[in-house]
């Protein structure tokens, strides 16, 4: 995220309501090979946009706060996948 947040700065993108992410974009592909939930690429990609933009980079631990608004996106995990007999139930 932060390299195509990078990207849209230097090519001239001034808010992060600009970026658009296509479907067939490498962006979605490239993430969904390594991390696929519920994607909110358009999303955490204009977060680290802001936060770039804003400066926010030079400060340790910068992107906890990235990652905190983005969780708060995430269904929460039904409870009978917590079950420890979750797997047997399958059976």
């Amino acid at each position: 995220m932060e390299k195509y947040a990078r990207q849209a700065i230097s090519e001239g993108l001034k808010t992060a309501e600009d970026i658009h992410v296509a479907g067939d974009s490498e962006l979605y592909r490239v993430l969904n090979l390594h991390y696929n939930r519920n994607n909110h690429i358009e999303q955490t990609l204009r977060e680290f946009f802001r936060a770039i933009q804003g400066g926010k980079d030079t400060e340790q631990s910068w992107k906890k706060s990235i990652y905190k608004v983005i969780s708060r996106m995430d269904d929460p995990v039904p409870e009978y996948f917590k079950s420890p007999n979750f797997l047997e139930q399958l059976e």
